[in-house]
């Protein structure tokens, strides 16, 4: 028995070489822009639109995982966002702990939350599960709205501004990896096999439950981090920042983006945080013309950007794998000096 190593083969067709090409001007694009933040050559009003856009990669991807690769239908995002929100800045404000700890109880917080809320919760199915996530949303918005330690409807002020764009983009890029790890690993497959037939996915043994369940604590977690950071951008949040309205913007970059693709969760939560800004000429038309936009390109592409493909199928790379090649018992004997038997 011997192992084989095949190489990565590399197409060669014209949409290959262009998809290469946007592929390494977006990351001449993406280093200009570091270096360009940390000269101060991009103005302070840039970087922090910049800054939220790493936010919304980080509450796309992670929205991605329930709704996309496992087939759920949350639209509670926004409540575990304002969770990791409010527990990171109170303790910041009272205790002045350390902000990459800050962030890390901020995701545990909303994770145990993703956890006690998703146990029963993922029971259920389509439209009604819909309706449990959004009523979860709202019921956190309403206790923060009567806690007098929140701040109430008057909002919690004074918060330090420790979230730069290199912890952003540091922290979306950990966020990418951590979930595209996940994807690629057994417990990935056995998230896309509830998502495609559940019942076929219990026949063979994946304890449909559990997965749903994992998949939404996950997702929870990535959404407390990215309310940590955006809290700590904003300097000041209040409930009407975690609205019904919150949690559909980011089922929209997901959907655009398409269910089941982190590259185009990436790309259109990039897309849809500068458009808006981009359109400010416009006045008060450049949201008709954005609303535009986004019903055309849905029409065109019903399945999303990237469908359910990331980059890597774009550029034609095949996973490096190792196969084993099956030779006559009898001739790897002789090869070591055996006689068959």
């Amino acid at each position: 028995m011997k192992k084989e190593r095949t190489l990565p083969s590399f197409g060669t067709s014209l949409r290959q070489k262009l998809t290469w090409l946007a592929t390494g001007l977006v990351g001449l694009l993406l280093l200009a822009v570091n270096i360009g933040v940390y000269r101060g050559t991009i103005d302070f009003y840039f970087s922090g639109v910049l800054v939220v856009a790493w936010i919304n990669v980080i509450l796309a991807v992670s929205l991605n995982l329930i709704n996309g690769f496992t087939g759920q239908f949350s639209l509670g995002h926004a409540g575990f966002m304002a969770v990791g929100a409010y527990v990171s800045s109170l303790l910041t404000i009272h205790l002045n702990w350390p902000f990459p700890v800050v962030l890390m109880i901020a995701a545990l917080v909303a994770a145990v939350l993703g956890f006690v809320i998703g146990l029963p919760t993922l029971r259920l199915r389509g439209d009604y599960l819909a309706i449990a996530t959004l009523g979860f949303g709202e019921i956190v918005r309403v206790v923060l709205l009567n806690l007098d330690i929140t701040g109430g409807p008057r909002g919690l002020g004074g918060i330090f501004p420790k979230t730069t764009f290199f912890s952003a983009e540091l922290v979306a890029v950990l966020t990418i990896v951590v979930i595209g790890n996940i994807i690629r690993s057994s417990h990935g497959r056995a998230f896309i096999a509830v998502r495609e037939d559940e019942i076929a996915a219990e026949a063979m043994g994946i304890d449909t439950t559990v997965y749903k369940v994992l998949a939404f604590t996950i997702g929870a977690a990535f959404a407390g981090v990215a309310g940590g950071l955006f809290a700590h951008h904003q300097m000041f949040i209040d409930p009407r920042s975690f609205t019904f309205q919150r949690s559909i913007e980011i089922l929209v970059m997901v959907v655009l983006g398409g269910l089941g693709s982190i590259t185009g969760s990436i790309i259109a939560a990039i897309v849809l945080t500068i458009l808006p800004e981009a359109l400010r000429g416009m006045a008060e038309y450049r949201m008709i013309v954005y609303a535009i936009l986004l019903i055309g390109l849905m029409l065109v592409r019903p399945q999303g950007l990237f469908g359910t493909r990331e980059l890597r199928d774009f550029l034609g790379i095949e996973r490096v794998r190792w196969v084993k090649a099956q030779q006559p018992a009898a001739g790897v004997l002789k090869s070591h000096g055996g006689d068959g038997r």
